[in-house]
């Protein structure tokens, strides 16, 4: 694990058990704090201790300059708003670090100071799945990409748990579609919603881009596994990967043009429509116990008053204020329905029997589920890739000429 990964990791879970103890949940902060302190001395590891030492000096200057939000008293879309924008800071960091790490190996370099981030596998999700299936038809762990399968089924745990808080909170490319969007209603100022007859089949696109790729992973033979997780391309599938996005060719370009066209033409468009991730997390939304729930005798519309907020204020245009609960694939659990609700006690995020979330509690869980398990895969061995540097600096060289 390099020191971008163990701080951005312990900072995460540290700013966590301090959410914890400010919010009275003093067990929970004493345990969560145990347990990473468990985790350094298993580990021994210095990029570790070094992470939490600049994690901790970080929280105490978050907490000097940005109080509010270092306690978590911001409101809900100023909270969310900060989880996102800090993860994709941290992720900046991360592709930072991978090209220097990229560009010196090309250059016969190695330093362990500035090793290859192995959260990058997590932009490696056909190759996760392949993984994932030879470990349950196999037996067989990958020692190349070992994070790739790890974020999968991080990614994927989100969606069963906490619905798609994933998307609604921590995907940096939901956060580029919102910045796009709102760039664009600067120029054209019309929402230019596709009529409800175009808009069903578009939202179908991401399901059978989903389907595509599950056929590729359960169509290849679970005897072909080990070869294809020995291969030069898996070795450097994460470069192929770069490359691809790096050096585009035509077909590439006009694809990119449609996704940003997409993006800023309908808020969440590229969500809504194209996204894999958001169709497989869709599907398993509906077997998530979180869901937004509306209290009729608390809600004004059943008081006799007219009152839509709710809808209004969401951006995959969910009809809530209408619905008792919301079960649709398309609610992100961003929470700015809650938000938008002039009744506190109307509307929540959380479990049947009106046991409602708050906003800090779901963003908790969610950076709980993200950095807490990668830290547990790294400490028995399923996350750093074991490719020596000698044979990436090899395997860079001729990484053009490397085909599946």
């Amino acid at each position: 694990m390099t020191i971008t990964e163990s701080l951005t990791l312990m900072l995460a879970l540290l700013y966590g058990a301090t959410q914890l103890w400010w919010a009275g949940k003093r067990f929970g902060a004493i345990a969560a704090t145990i347990s990473l302190l468990l985790a350094l001395v298993i580990s021994a590891s210095l990029t570790l201790l070094v992470g939490t030492a600049i994690a901790i000096a970080g929280l105490a200057l978050l907490q000097w300059r940005k109080p509010a939000f270092a306690k978590g008293d911001l409101r809900i879309n100023d909270l969310r708003a900060g989880c996102q924008n800090l993860i994709v800071l941290s992720l900046l960091i991360v592709a930072i670090q991978y090209t220097v790490n990229s560009l010196m190996l090309k250059a016969g370099i190695a330093d362990p100071w500035v090793a290859r981030p192995n959260v990058v596998d997590a932009f490696l999700p056909i190759a996760g799945a392949i993984e994932v299936k030879g470990i349950v038809s196999l037996g067989l762990w990958d020692q190349n990409h070992p994070a790739a399968a790890v974020m999968l089924g991080i990614v994927l745990l989100t969606g069963l748990l906490c619905k798609r808080a994933f998307c609604g909170w921590a995907c940096p490319i939901g956060l580029a579609g919102e910045y796009l969007y709102k760039l664009r209603k600067r120029v054209i100022k019309e929402e230019l919603m596709p009529p409800r007859w175009l808009d069903w089949p578009l939202r179908m696109l991401k399901y059978l881009l989903l389907a595509g790729f599950i056929y590729l992973v359960v169509g290849m033979p679970a005897m072909g596994i080990p070869g294809y997780l020995q291969g030069n391309y898996h070795r450097i599938a994460d470069l192929k990967m770069a490359l691809f996005f790096l050096t585009p060719g035509l077909v590439t370009l006009c694809c990119f043009a449609l996704i940003l066209m997409i993006a800023s033409w309908r808020r969440q468009g590229f969500c809504r429509y194209l996204c894999p991730y958001g169709a497989i997390l869709g599907i398993l939304s509906f077997f998530s116990p979180l869901k937004i729930r509306r209290n009729q005798q608390e809600c004004l519309i059943d008081k006799g008053m007219k009152c839509d907020k709710c809808t209004r204020a969401c951006p995959a245009n969910i009809i809530v204020h209408t619905k008792t609960t919301v079960r649709s694939d398309e609610c992100q659990a961003c929470m700015r329905c809650v938000a938008a609700c002039p009744k506190k006690a109307a509307l929540g995020f959380g479990l049947p029997g009106n046991h409602m979330l708050s906003a800090r509690s779901l963003m908790l869980g969610v950076l709980a589920i993200m950095f807490f398990l990668p830290l547990v895969a790294w400490l028995f061995g399923y996350w750093d890739s074991q490719i020596p540097d000698a044979i990436r600096m090899q395997l860079l060289q001729v990484a053009d000429h490397i085909g599946h």
